[in-house]
């Protein structure tokens, strides 16, 4: 049986995401009542990789410049899983939040 080593994570992003040109390109239909998130997945615990993503270490440029605190009522209930299911999770929750109104960013 594969170890559930793995998380899925929601970063709140500031609304000043939506001037980046990709993220705005990313979320077209946005109509801004609902907050701007990045999802993510990763094998440390949700708070060590978002400390990374501020500090610069392997961040992701839109977490790093625009990240402002988790929302783990968002992950949390679908925490831990194996890699493969956090590798689909990370697309299923990203599109679920798009579809419920969020302006979301998932590489």
């Amino acid at each position: 049986m594969a170890k559930k080593t793995h998380s899925v994570y929601v970063i709140e992003l500031k609304r000043s995401v939506l001037k980046d040109k990709k993220f705005a390109a990313a979320n077209p239909d946005f109509s801004g009542e609902k907050p701007c998130v990045y999802v993510g997945m990763t094998g440390l615990t949700p708070e060590e990789r978002f400390e990374q993503h501020l500090s610069g270490y392997k961040a992701a440029r839109i977490a790093k410049r625009f990240g402002v605190r988790l929302k783990p009522r968002l992950y949390a209930s679908k925490n831990p899983m194996t890699y493969e299911d956090a590798c689909a999770m990370e697309v299923e929750l990203a599109r679920r939040l798009r579809n419920r109104g969020y302006a979301v960013w998932q590489n």
